[in-house]
């Protein structure tokens, strides 16, 4: 499945020209600017991968968060993780009523 597959699998906006063009990352969902990345086996994040998933978000919206989905695995055993700030994490916890 593509980016844009990913992104319509979500629910995402997608954005166009996947973030080539003046609006930069792959697509928006809620309150966030997602990133996309496919894999068949691994896939690394580094300070500057992270660092720039966070500009492009800047640039798309300043009241949004940054989030990269990561798909690993080929055909029906795929695996798809969702890579956000850990305040954020805690942020939606809190919203759901989890403080322990």
């Amino acid at each position: 499945m593509s980016e844009r597959g990913e992104l319509k699998r979500i629910g995402a906006k997608q954005h166009i020209n996947s973030g080539r063009g003046p609006v930069k990352a792959d697509g928006s969902l809620d309150d966030f600017v997602v990133d996309v990345k496919e894999y068949s086996k691994s896939y690394s994040v580094s300070q500057d991968s992270w660092a720039k998933i966070v500009s492009d978000t800047m640039k798309v919206d300043r009241k949004k968060n940054p989030a990269l989905m990561v798909v690993l695995g080929e055909g029906n055993k795929k695996v798809r993780l969702a890579i956000i700030e850990w305040q954020v994490f805690e942020q939606l916890r809190e919203s759901n009523g989890n403080n322990s």
